[in-house]
């Protein structure tokens, strides 16, 4: 069902670009939003907007505000000003609901511009962003999260975090809770502001800058502005955990084994043994970041790569609503934000490589026989390559997001129904430029032959250097179209009042392209073999909600939600809560449910794949002696999985609220999340396990018919195998419903606020979050030992704001706490392997932020701030699997950064 004439219809199959009838559609909704600023305009100068009433995050039912019965926390502008960050990103990774850290901008990754939050330790993919009340709109490269770097700081006026299931009332992504992005409306006059931070260590530095201005009248306001904010680049060499690197991927010669079905007719072996010179290229182990270690060559990669990307943000945002009589408002939201970032990391190295490794055959000028002919090396034997590409350049990756949003609708009353419906159109669209990726095929030539020579990189002519190296290229994109109306209204009288009810109906188009180079798709370019898709699809949701006040002081709140993702799925997410206050001062809530996931687009409509060269294990088939392993080329396709279903989750969240005083409330939270049927990839080995027997095959997963083609997408997952010899005649894999996940644990808040006298007034918030168990596992092999502690997943997190305000002087102290953890050498102990002698666990992580502020006679307002005021390292892992030295989501390595923001208000 399409809800716009002109629908998504795209140009071909990997496109989600703008028709004619598709710009006409964004011209004709710009337009309208333009039209209503035209109204809102004239009235500001004398007129005001009557204030909408307000819905807390989690409900659709307005409802007095009960602070013994909320379960949101809210960080309001004040906060966020004391908390020295200058971007959402930083400011929310932060908190301790954010259990196991969440992704941050990292050079040489594919989300370098990327930045989520992850609540529950649940993954940036089942954390649902809203922007008042909407749902953000998702990183088309990582089309399953949404990007927080997208929305600017400046532009929000107080953050509201719901830390449970919530699909019943939002759809899908709502597993681990939601955050729910409240933009400024209020604003009076103009300011501007700009502040800079400076780390006591290289790199990271932070500018950041801001003008808005705000309008009002009887019946209509406007809040505008523009913004910026900006976070150096970080290199690896730059601090002294991460520097240093070692990597035989420099140049090493490898020894070469006869094997007729491969590549070459040779296969890859171990490092080559030469008495005098080992596996080093004589000569070739010369120049910057290159060295001899006893008989190898070894390259020092640190010296090039960065580990935090530069980030640049750029937003426009305006926010307006106009009362046009008694009964009716309407409303406009527009945004406009680009986000750059640029990462730098080491030359391209040889892997993955077409054959296993760059391939010198018998007789080549770059043979060692052949350029050493009396230094003792077999002229009758190839041999292979280990190899980095120094001389071409180190790999440099720019991104250019960019990220369009506009929102248009009216709230009314008809009768005693009240009535909020709009329409909404959201494009995010990332364009990336890869610098010095090598060509495989390109260079395997050029080294078989000999044109490039491999005894002295460095020496070749830039001409053959720019032959086998190329730029590559990244277009992707996602677009959102939606409409959606809402309507409240009174059912009946209870003992505890008028119960509520509200209905509801959205529907949205989704599509989304990822389209590479030519020579990315053909699986040319070494560290970048990718290929293109995209896709669309309509989603239309129904939803209710009712509020029953049974009795005085006794709530029972029923929702429901029923979600259809094109053809492809169907959820229902029911939710029931109970809120009961036996005591002023006391309230006891309890809220059971289910939430869903559903399968991303690129998941979905997975890019086709190329033949996979490699070991597999074929026991119905064992072609080689004396076992049945051996180096088989078996034709294997990535394919879309038509089976895929949605995650399913079960949820249950206890809590209590305590005014325990005038001057301090408690809050305690108990959750209990249980994820089935995660979406996780298959391999073409997993494939064949399953399908033999050796494990429990997802859905979707069968022997396929031997006469089908290769590679359609309708056939789904599974083996085709020759019906006489049983021999393999290709594999599909790709993504499947097979994991779990169960967590449980608990939230605490305490909330103080003290006067002193004349002395001014003190508040003080302390937050924990205690995760009692985190296990993971697949429906085959049931849940796995206990995660938490390991690397990276700590029990505890906690946080304790504490803010004096004295006439116009402002001093806060922040101070955060990470629970140690089991380190990564540890956990190789625990596993019966060596520790190299590196400590078994990592310490906590305790630092302290310290800002200063004074309010000036001339409207102005000075701030001066340190964060990490004891300069801490992250809690530093030797053998962190990430290669960064540390958890880079959950800590970071800025060291102690002291800050200066001025604003001026007009």
């Amino acid at each position: 069902m399409h809800f716009f004439a002109a629908g998504v219809r795209s140009r071909g199959p990997h496109s989600c670009s703008p028709t004619p009838d598709r710009l006409a559609l964004a011209l004709r909704t710009t337009l309208a939003g333009v039209g209503a600023v035209g109204l809102v305009l004239p009235a500001l100068a004398a007129q005001s907007a009557a204030e909408p009433e307000a819905v807390q995050t989690g409900s659709r039912i307005a409802r007095p505000h009960n602070p013994v019965a909320a379960s949101v926390v809210v960080i309001d502008r004040t906060q966020i000003e004391r908390s020295g960050h200058s971007s959402l990103a930083d400011l929310l990774r932060g908190i301790p609901q954010n259990s196991f850290g969440s992704a941050r901008p990292a050079s040489g990754t594919d989300t370098q511009s990327f930045a989520g939050l992850g609540l529950r330790g649940l993954g940036e993919g089942n954390t649902l962003v809203l922007i008042d009340g909407r749902r953000a709109p998702k990183a088309p490269n990582a089309v399953q999260a949404h990007d927080l770097n997208a929305i600017p700081l400046a532009a929000v006026e107080r953050i509201e975090i719901l830390a449970h299931g919530a699909s019943a009332i939002y759809g899908s992504d709502a597993v681990g809770g939601v955050v729910n992005i409240i933009l400024r409306r209020d604003l009076e006059g103009a300011q501007v502001s700009f502040g800079t931070g400076r780390p006591s260590r290289d790199g990271g530095e932070t500018e950041q800058g801001s003008a808005l201005f705000g309008v009002s009248g009887d019946r209509g306001r406007m809040t505008a502005g523009a913004s910026y904010n900006n976070r150096g680049i970080v290199m690896q060499r730059e601090r002294h955990w991460s520097r240093g690197g070692q990597s035989t991927f420099s140049n090493n010669f490898l020894q070469a084994f006869a094997n007729p079905g491969s590549l070459h007719g040779f296969d890859p072996g171990g490092l080559l043994t030469h008495p005098t010179n080992g596996s080093v290229p004589p000569g070739g182990c010369v120049g910057p970041g290159f060295s001899i270690v006893s008989p190898r060559c070894f390259y020092d990669f640190t010296i090039a790569a960065a580990d935090d990307a530069e980030i640049r943000n750029r937003s426009l945002f305006l926010r307006a609503d106009y009362q046009i009589n008694d009964d009716w408002s309407t409303y406009l939201h527009a945004s406009v934000s680009r986000v750059k970032s640029f990462g730098r990391y080491a030359a391209a190295q040889s892997s993955p490589w077409p054959g296993g490794a760059p391939f010198i055959p018998v007789g080549s000028p770059n043979h060692p026989a052949v350029r050493f002919p009396t230094a003792g090396y077999d002229p009758n034997t190839p041999v292979f390559l280990r190899h980095r590409f120094a001389a071409v350049g180190e790999r440099e990756t720019t991104t250019d997001a960019n990220v369009q949003d506009l929102s248009f609708g009216f709230q009314g009353r008809i009768g005693e129904v009240e009535l909020d419906f709009g329409v909404r159109q959201s494009e995010f669209k990332t364009l990336e430029l890869g610098r010095n990726f090598v060509v495989a095929g390109t260079a395997q030539d050029f080294i078989a032959s000999g044109q490039y020579d491999i005894y002295d990189p460095f020496g070749n002519d830039r001409e053959v250097l720019d032959a086998m190296s190329a730029t590559v290229t990244r277009d992707n994109g996602s677009l959102l179209r939606e409409v959606f109306a809402t309507a409240r209204f009174d059912l009946f009288e209870l003992s505890g009042g008028s119960a509520g009810m509200a209905v509801g109906l959205e529907q949205r188009q989704e599509a989304f392209h990822d389209i590479y180079d030519s020579l990315s798709n053909a699986g040319q370019i070494i560290g970048s073999m990718r290929g293109s898709t995209g896709a669309e699809r309509d989603v239309s949701a129904a939803f209710f909600e009712m509020l029953l006040p049974v009795v005085d002081r006794l709530d029972i709140a029923l929702a429901g939600r029923y979600d259809r993702h094109g053809e492809h799925a169907s959820d229902f997410s029911p939710k029931l809560s109970l809120n009961w206050r036996p005591l002023e001062t006391l309230g006891l809530r309890a809220a059971f449910g289910e939430s869903f996931r559903a399968a991303s687009l690129n998941q979905l409509n997975v890019a086709p794949a190329s033949v996979v060269l490699g070991q597999l294990v074929d026991p119905e088939f064992p072609i080689c002696n004396p076992g049945p392993i051996c180096d088989a080329i078996y034709p294997t396709f990535a394919v879309a999985n038509p089976k895929l279903d949605s995650e399913r989750a079960r949820h249950a969240q206890l809590g209590l609220s305590w005014q325990a005083m005038d001057s301090l409330s408690l809050a305690l939270d108990y959750y209990d999340v249980s994820i089935r049927g995660t979406v996780a990839g298959l391999d073409a080995q997993g494939a064949i396990n399953c399908l033999a027997g050796l494990a429990a095959c997802p859905r979707g997963v069968a022997s396929l018919p031997a006469t089908a083609v290769p590679g359609s997408p309708n056939l789904g997952l599974g083996v085709a195998r020759h019906p006489v010899t049983s021999e393999i005649l290709f594999i599909h894999h790709g993504w499947v419903n097979q994991g779990r996940v169960e967590t449980r644990g608990l939230d605490f808040r305490a909330d103080g606020h003290h006067s002193l006298g004349a002395w001014g007034e003190v508040d003080v918030r302390l937050q924990l979050d205690y995760v009692h168990s985190y296990r993971v596992g697949t429906d085959d092999l049931g849940l796995g030992g206990e995660q938490v502690d390991r690397p990276g997943l700590p029990q505890y997190r906690a946080s304790l704001s504490s803010h004096w305000r004295y006439g116009d002087f402002d001093l806060a102290w922040d101070v955060n706490f990470i629970h140690s953890t089991r380190s990564s050498a540890g956990e190789l102990l625990d596993s019966g392997l060596s520790d190299y002698g590196y400590a078994l666990s990592l310490p906590s992580w305790l630092t302290h932020d310290l800002q200063a502020s004074w309010t000036t006679p001339w409207n102005g307002k000075l701030v001066l701030g340190v964060q990490n005021l004891a300069d801490k390292d992250p809690p530093l892992d030797p053998l962190d699997p990430g290669g960064r030295g540390y958890a880079m989501s959950l800590y970071d390595g800025y060291g102690r950064v002291p800050y200066l923001r001025y604003t001026q208000r007009f």
